[in-house]
């Protein structure tokens, strides 16, 4: 058993995200434009996944669990939302054409579920054997929310990034790209395509947004499975959710605020945890207000304004 959870349900669900990612794989093993229908499609499978396994969770482990779950993998999906923003980016900055992108963001994805279960184990330790360590997520994920509302624009410097100077500079590269492929052979040496370096620039943005998003989710439960399992259905879910939302990122005006002030809600959270515990209900109740009241004050300020006839 792991933290309370037989060894049988952590092989169970490893299966079911191998299986995912194969059936993905399998679905998209030729390169072509994902259209807003097939992106929906998907993303409404993901979808189904993660709140199912989440009524698995609650009918096996109770109400508590299940709504620890849920607030956590509502927190996560939220703060999914700033990885495709950019991503966009990203891929605009490098010029990744359509069709390739899938390919990346699949690899992207799967090295995103190894960081994210490293650090969950490292952040699981650490709040066992060190109490003090929830203090200092508490006032990173503050920290984090203050910044975030106060930057509405996001910037990206690819050319900044230590990894993809250093990839560049290590590995001999060819300067086009080759279809979805990462590595070629040329005159008998092997070549890395540009799009090697774009994966190097999603993985390691990742690896930022997690160290927000990880201690976001053990603001909400303690409980290694729920915050993996939680952590792992928003995320196989990020690849449709891009090229469902990629295109019109500019219409979530308020969205960022959101987040934000779920960041600051976690963190506060995390710093009052040894006055009083907030009940998971008040949790997820918070989180969702906070969700909804962003994607709706968005949508009111896109829709269009309505003229009396004369």
């Amino acid at each position: 058993m792991i933290a309370g959870t037989p060894w049988w349900a952590w092989v169970g669900v490893l299966a079911a995200i191998v299986v995912m990612l194969v059936i993905d794989l399998l679905a998209h093993r030729r390169a072509h434009v994902v259209s807003i229908r097939e992106a929906l499609g998907w993303s409404s499978i993901w979808l189904s996944l993660g709140l199912g396994f989440g009524v698995v969770v609650w009918l096996s482990q109770g109400g508590t669990a299940g709504g620890e779950y849920f607030a956590a993998y509502l927190v996560e999906k939220s703060l999914a939302v700033d990885n495709v923003f950019v991503f966009a980016l990203l891929f605009s900055y490098f010029a990744v054409p359509p069709q390739y992108q899938h390919r990346v963001l699949f690899y992207g994805v799967l090295g995103a579920l190894v960081m994210r279960a490293g650090f969950i184990a490292a952040g699981a330790v650490l709040l066992e054997r060190f109490h003090w360590i929830i203090y200092v997520f508490g006032a990173l994920l503050l920290l984090t929310g203050i910044k975030m509302a106060r930057h509405r624009e996001f910037e990206v410097h690819p050319d900044r990034n230590p990894m993809v100077r250093l990839t560049r500079r290590l590995v001999p590269m060819t300067t086009e790209y080759h279809g979805q492929r990462f590595w070629i052979r040329q005159a008998g040496r092997w070549l890395a395509t540009p799009l090697l370096v774009v994966l190097v620039a999603v993985e390691t943005t990742d690896l930022v947004f997690a160290v927000d998003s990880i201690p976001a989710v053990f603001a909400v439960t303690s409980d290694p499975f729920l915050v993996f399992t939680s952590n792992a259905f928003a995320i196989l879910g990020l690849r449709a959710l891009y090229f469902l939302l990629a295109g019109a990122m500019h219409r979530f005006t308020y969205l960022r605020y959101g987040l934000a002030a779920i960041l600051v809600f976690v963190g506060a959270k995390m710093l009052l945890t040894d006055l009083y515990k907030i009940p998971i209900w008040i949790s997820l109740s918070v989180i969702i207000a906070l969700i909804g009241g962003a994607i709706a004050a968005s949508w009111w300020r896109q829709a269009p304004a309505t003229t009396p006839e004369h």
